[in-house]
């Protein structure tokens, strides 16, 4: 399948094509070309002026794993018996039958990364799934790290159960006391390979083994925290062990954006259109995005879904702009941004040649990131999952 007459964002080295065609075949994005291609069949698609964007990416959503119109009985997004629970896996968590999965893919969002929850200081790791299917397993994208909690969070869940954590120290501790351990554990399970009459292997910790592959760097430390002093918790914990970290919310961001930037860590910033529900989230500012962009910081923009429902992602990125941002800033916060903070940038998250068939097609003059406004074509793995042109 073809579109053409486009103005296609690819978000990628072409930049903006103004008048350009893409062909879909077999999943894939499989040519891309400025003017009009040699030929076009009955299938295609006349864009007709309109704007052609890679799917939109959620880069911190709870989709799936909290159901849409449930209590408990939906609700799997903290395992709230134990604070430090990296084998937790958010994929064993998810209902694809969610209807919150068809509001995502309606307004363009092909692609989220589900999470679990901030009520431990570790969560378990977190994976990226397509918004179209009824197998999670054919749905996964990547599975892209483990998720951290640092600031209230644990401190409320754990007080009311009148067990550790209750301070931040106390989080903090168990994380690192759970890092050590686990590279202790990496340094044992080495000596046995490399020596195995002498020396025998550790006892199996599904724990440890969880956190091995971001011990090197094969994953990523996700680390939830809203106040600037949590942030530089965060970056304290990256330097110890040496982790590819990315902050989620970053609330106070804003307040020492240029010591993000130095450190180089990206920021999933949001929910931005939601109150100040609690004390460390007090210093939420409109121009927290913006600044953060300003001072060189990667930035994605997320709803955490369900706090603000995912089909609103396209609104909190107008809200970032109302409050400052570039506007093809927003837009690369919701396509290759997020690919790439979340590490499926190879697959999605740009119009390129070779990646997944995951595009969205707007009617000209309408803004992508409009309130009223809503695709008239969106494709996942080249499948047709809306069409009105």
């Amino acid at each position: 399948m073809k579109i053409f007459n486009a103005k296609i964002y690819t978000m990628d080295a072409d930049g903006v094509i103004e008048n350009g065609w893409t062909e879909l075949a077999d999943g894939k994005i499989a040519a891309l070309g400025s003017g009009m291609p040699d030929s076009v069949s009955d299938g295609d698609i006349d864009a007709q002026g309109g704007t052609l964007l890679p799917g939109f990416v959620d880069a911190h959503t709870h989709l799936g794993i909290i159901e849409d119109g449930l209590d408990f009985e939906g609700d799997d997004c903290n395992e709230t018996t134990d604070p430090f629970t990296p084998q937790m896996r958010a994929v064993d968590g998810i209902n694809p039958f969610d209807r919150c999965f068809e509001e995502a893919r309606m307004r363009g969002v092909t692609a989220a990364a589900v999470c679990p929850g901030s009520a431990n200081a570790c969560g378990g790791e977190i994976c990226v799934v397509k918004t179209v299917g009824r197998r999670v397993d054919d749905m996964l994208v990547v599975n892209a790290g483990i998720k951290f909690a640092l600031g209230e969070n644990p401190k409320r869940v754990y007080n009311d159960k009148d067990d550790t954590p209750v301070t931040r120290m106390a989080t903090v501790a168990l994380i690192r006391e759970g890092l050590y351990k686990a590279r202790r554990y990496a340094h044992d399970m080495d000596s046995y390979y490399s020596d195995n009459e002498n020396c025998d292997p550790p006892e199996y910790d599904a724990k440890f083994e969880a956190l091995l592959p971001l011990l090197d760097r094969k994953q990523k430390a996700f680390f939830h925290c809203h106040r600037a002093d949590d942030i530089c918790t965060a970056m304290r914990i990256a330097k110890e062990f040496s982790l590819d970290t990315v902050i989620i919310h970053g609330t106070e961001g804003y307040k020492i954006a240029d010591i993000i930037a130095e450190e180089e860590i990206p920021v999933i910033c949001g929910p931005i259109i939601c109150d100040r529900c609690k004390p460390e989230m007090r210093g939420q500012e409109l121009k927290n995005a913006a600044v953060l962009a300003e001072n060189g910081v990667k930035l994605a923009i997320c709803t955490d879904h369900t706090v603000i429902p995912i089909q609103y992602l396209p609104l909190s990125a107008q809200a970032a702009v109302k409050g400052g941002l570039d506007e093809m800033t927003a837009l690369r916060a919701l396509t290759i941004v997020p690919a790439e903070i979340i590490g499926a940038e190879e697959k999605i998250g740009s119009i390129t040649v070779g990646k997944d068939a995951d595009v969205q097609l707007y009617r000209k003059g309408d803004d992508p990131l409009g309130l009223m406004s809503e695709p008239v074509l969106v494709t996942i793995n080249g499948g047709i999952i809306r069409r009105e042109v």
